[in-house]
């Protein structure tokens, strides 16, 4: 008697998880993706530090560049996405079949050099915070940080992984939170959101840079491209120019899922400024070099529990930043190559793609322990970004308005528009970037 009651308690909590997960699989956040995950992964840790030092230096007359950098962003990563979900194949493979050798050859290298260096500085950050929050070593920190994100990338298949991965987007709220427990003046807010006091000097040019270069990087692009490549194989699907059926639907569902997820990412960014602006701003902390720096300062001006939030942030994006950025180096250079590429696919069969994001995270670790200041790989990372980021974009926009490529799913003239008005931005924040001084 005893021992089949033991059994229906068994069997009634075995019944409620699986109907928890179901009711977990009918969220809405389940039913968004790539678009997501890859606004999250832009306000990784090194994206932090920028938005923060924003935010400390100038106070809320950075908040502007938000609202302005959200349809840019919007409109580049919905390109890809589109580009990858109506031939089937990643950015790096459309790039290959429609332009020079060397344009791919070029792109690759800087990617690879810009991703690995972005990986040492989030990394860095990540075993900071760890520090801070727990006591332990920041090696010690980084090297398990490093190490987890590797094991779960080879060994957990992409259709769980990336289930991990939108659950693990919600540390993004921490930013929002931190809100609640400082003094915000919300009409000074909106009226510097769209009417700002800035002197356009160098100093406000730098971090202007700064920010639209974080914002719109070429990394992303690669991984929302190969992702909705992922999501099509997940779900047994072939390519729209193979199903033009599917298109309404998919399509559909590729602006919402890029929409929000920039949006998200767009909003989080502004609430890093904000909080930033309205504590260390005004108590005269105009210079911060590192997110865990300013998770730091936070702590005697805003109490314990806003520290506490930031500094949590900073690692659920770390977790989420670090694969993005290893993942899309991976299938960059596959692509290339030819190899066989997929976070689906078993690490035996795709060698040298889980190749590239071993050497590449550690390679990242292995810059903890050498004479490399992360925040030197941060600023050089930035550079290469900012300098491959507007020829990507031209030739990302060429491959997306393209009939001969895209078929009948060609990117509209609004989003084809709003990518060139993105690229003479990131043209123009190039050459701000390289002027020595």
């Amino acid at each position: 008697m005893q021992s089949s009651e033991k059994g229906g308690k068994k069997r009634r909590a075995a019944n409620a998880f699986l109907a928890l997960l179901g009711r977990l699989k009918e969220h809405p956040l389940a039913r968004l993706g790539p678009g997501l995950i890859t606004g999250v992964a832009d306000d990784d840790p090194s994206g932090i530090a920028t938005y923060s030092q924003a935010g400390a230096q100038f106070g809320l007359n950075m908040l502007w560049t938000m609202p302005l950098a959200y349809p840019l962003m919007a409109a580049i990563q919905i390109m890809c996405a589109q580009i990858g979900r109506a031939t089937g194949k990643g950015l790096a493979a459309n790039i290959k079949t429609t332009f020079p050798p060397i344009v791919l050859k070029g792109v690759v290298l800087l990617l690879l050099i810009a991703n690995t260096l972005n990986i040492a500085a989030d990394v860095a950050a990540m075993g900071e915070v760890a520090e801070l929050v727990s006591g332990f070593d920041r090696h010690l920190m980084t090297a398990v940080f490093v190490i987890g994100t590797l094991l779960l990338q080879i060994f957990v298949p992409y259709h769980r992984y990336v289930f991990f991965l939108k659950w693990l987007t919600l540390s993004l709220l921490a930013y929002a939170a931190v809100l609640f427990t400082v003094q915000v003046p919300w009409g000074e807010v909106a009226l510097r959101t769209v009417w700002p006091k800035l002197t356009l000097n160098f100093s406000a040019a730098t971090v202007v840079v700064g920010i639209f270069g974080t914002t719109i990087s070429p990394y992303l692009f690669f991984w929302q491209a190969s992702e909705e490549v992922e999501d099509m194989h997940a779900k047994r699907g072939v390519s729209l120019l193979q199903d033009p059926n599917a298109a309404p639907a998919e399509l559909r569902r590729l602006q919402w899922d890029t929409w929000s997820g920039m949006l998200y990412s767009d909003i989080t960014a502004y609430f890093i400024i904000l909080a930033t602006a309205v504590t260390l701003n005004v108590s005269g902390i105009t210079d911060i070099e590192t997110a865990a720096q300013a998770a730091s300062a936070l702590r005697p001006l805003a109490g314990d529990f806003a520290f506490l939030l930031f500094a949590l942030g900073i690692l659920g994006v770390g977790l989420i930043g670090v694969p993005v950025l290893a993942g899309s180096a991976a299938y960059a250079l596959a692509e290339a190559m030819g190899w066989q590429s997929g976070l689906e696919r078993k690490a035996q069969d795709a060698r040298g793609f889980y190749g590239v994001i071993a050497v590449s995270v550690l390679a990242g670790l292995f810059i903890q322990y050498s004479p490399i200041s992360p925040m030197k790989a941060l600023f050089w990372s930035a550079v290469i970004n900012g300098v491959v980021a507007v020829p990507l974009m031209v030739v990302i926009i060429l491959i997306a308005s393209r009939n001969s490529v895209m078929g009948a799913f060609t990117s509209s003239w609004q989003i084809i528009t709003l990518g060139w008005i993105g690229t003479a931005i990131m043209g123009l924040a190039a050459v701000l970037m390289l002027i020595p001084g």
